[in-house]
């Protein structure tokens, strides 16, 4: 049932070994003793590649489900105080995993010695299915409305810079002053950075030379002293503890950020991906 479902989810036989673990040919066999058991068609193949009949695609919905009750059954009658088995994949953006979910996770697998943790580094937005991920772990809006989202956290953006940055360029008193700075640009934020203080917003168009497409690359250049950059407090938390950072226009508040955990399109939260949320909301929010 389980191979089934990955089949569909993935659209290909190979997809579905992948995510298993096995090889193509047992999970085409285990397909074919699944219609062999159910006397009907479950799946056809067109230039397309792999998709469910008219009877996979009702046999698809109740098969999720069972499997998830399955999931719930076995984590009730090994109690809450039992650990997980088997594999999780989580994905989260490689600076945030670095500085603050990499550190938490010996605690969760020494709560659960039988469970097994793939993390998945990558700041782009992949497709969860495809990639087989149980939990992805995402910052910002939610713009697709069809995933199964929880915001576990949120956080404040700021405007930060090294010390000796300040020293050499001036300390800005207003956002209007960032524009004689020159400005570490995240090219997913964008160069345009929008305030507000009380009932009064301003949108300031900041000036950069130097444009970097990961969360890594700003931290870098930030704390090389090149210029200042609009970062989340989970993106410089060390740094800041520290003094190696400083935020600036503290008076003025940034958009706040949000974390979510988000599941795969279509497939029910499993138990250990539930279980994993749990206790990553937990510990964060600690």
């Amino acid at each position: 049932m389980e191979t089934f479902v990955r089949v569909v989810e993935t659209g290909s036989f190979s997809g579905a070994a992948r995510q298993l673990r096995v090889g193509q040919p047992a999970v085409s066999k285990s397909v074919a003793q699944l219609e062999e058991y159910l006397g009907v068609k479950l799946l056809t193949r067109s230039t397309r590649g792999l998709s469910p009949t008219e009877a996979g695609i009702g046999y698809l919905e109740r098969a999720r489900r069972a499997l998830e009750e399955a999931a719930q059954a076995e984590l009730a009658v090994r109690g809450a105080g039992a650990g997980l088995k088997g594999r999780l994949r989580v994905c989260a953006a490689v600076t945030f995993a670095r500085i603050h979910l990499i550190p938490m996770l010996p605690k969760f697998l020494a709560q659960n010695p039988d469970l097994e943790l793939e993390v998945i580094l990558d700041d782009r937005q992949i497709n969860l299915v495809q990639e087989g991920i149980d939990v992805a772990l995402r910052m910002g809006r939610m713009l697709d409305s069809t995933l199964t989202a929880r915001r576990v956290a949120r956080c404040k953006r700021l405007v930060l810079g090294t010390p000796a940055y300040f020293d050499r360029a001036g300390t800005p008193a207003t956002p209007s002053e960032l524009v004689r700075h020159q400005a570490v640009i995240y090219i997913r934020e964008g160069s345009v950075w929008s305030f507000q203080r009380e009932s009064t917003e301003l949108a300031v168009t900041v000036q950069g030379r130097l444009r970097v497409t990961a969360a890594e690359g700003v931290r870098a250049a930030v704390l090389a002293d090149a210029g200042i950059a609009v970062a989340s407090e989970w993106m410089f938390s060390p740094e800041l503890r520290s003094g190696a950072v400083r935020a600036v226009l503290s008076d003025w508040s940034l958009p706040a950020l949000d974390l979510w955990a988000v599941l795969p399109t279509g497939r029910a939260a499993t138990a250990k991906a539930r279980a994993f949320v749990d206790f990553f909301e937990r510990t964060l929010n600690a």
